[in-house]
Parts: structure tokens; sequence; C-alpha cells
């Protein structure tokens, strides 16, 4: 793995760990009721979404190791450019639902010994 794609697959791991950290004893209601809250788990989505995108311009292969990559690069473009129609609940069940298994994947990728 190239140091570029460690780098981008320790971007998501960090993004990743503030989307748990933001969501933390919050509820749906908080996610949707604070601006602030609901802003800083779309930009870690975003970040996420952004890293995968570029890792799968330079290294498929490592991206493929990640499920459903695809979709998570699709859900960026619609957290940028489609934001005016972005579910609310659809948000805050990604970070329920998959976030934990999209960074078991990650820091499975990360712990790969690196290249000599």
């Amino acid at each position: 793995m190239r140091p570029e794609s460690r780098k981008l697959l320790e971007d998501i791991r960090q993004a990743g760990a503030l989307l748990e950290k933001f969501a933390q004893g919050k509820t749906f209601t908080d996610y949707i009721e604070e601006p602030l809250l609901r802003s800083g788990i779309e930009r870690q989505f975003e970040i996420i979404g952004e890293a995968l995108r570029q890792l799968a311009s330079t290294e498929r292969d490592i991206a493929e190791k990640i499920s459903h990559y695809r979709r998570i690069i699709s859900f960026r473009n619609v957290l940028i450019h489609g934001y005016a129609v972005v579910d609310d609940r659809v948000v805050w069940d990604i970070i329920q639902d998959n976030l934990p298994d999209l960074l078991r994947e990650v820091r499975a990728l990360l712990e790969e010994p690196k290249n000599p």
C-alpha cells in the first residue's frame, strides 16, 4: 500500500472516530434539532467519501476491500451537491448501522504491514 493510500485510510478512520464521538449519547432528535451537530456529522461523512473517492482513483484494489465504497462515495456526492434533499433519518441511520463496519474494515487495512 502506498503511503498516500495509508494517509487516506487514516483520514477515514479519524473522521469515523469523530462521528462516533459526535453521536455518542445523542438521539436522532438531537441530530435534527442541533445545527452544529448536524453540520459536524455531515462534514465528517464528506471527508470519508472524498478520501474513498481519491483512494478508488489511485488504488482501486484497496478501495474495493471496503464494503459499499461506491455507495459511500455517492453519499458524499449527495451531501455536497444535493444537500437540499438529504434525508436526516438516512444520515443518522448510517451512523448507527453502517459506521461500525466501515471503521472495522479501515482499521484492518491500516493494520496490514507496510511495504518495505
